[in-house]
């Protein structure tokens, strides 16, 4: 029997929590969006709401761990 190809798996724990764009941008979601709304104003959650775009630093270590994106 031929020996299986080794392939790398996608990081669960990643995939969840970025998107990868059909031009190869990585998007996030934003921080400070889970407790405390109280004390944040309509604007500001309104805005937090919105995905962001992972620093240029960070997207060869996201994109390493998805594989198949």
């Amino acid at each position: 029997m031929p020996k299986p190809i080794a392939r790398r798996k996608t990081k669960k724990a990643v995939a969840k929590r970025f998107k990868v764009t059909a031009t190869g941008k990585v998007l996030r979601g934003q921080a400070s969006r889970r407790h405390m709304l109280s004390s944040k104003n309509a604007k500001r959650k309104r805005q937090l709401a919105k995905v962001a775009v992972v620093d240029k630093t960070d997207e060869e270590r996201i994109k390493a761990n998805l594989p198949f994106n």
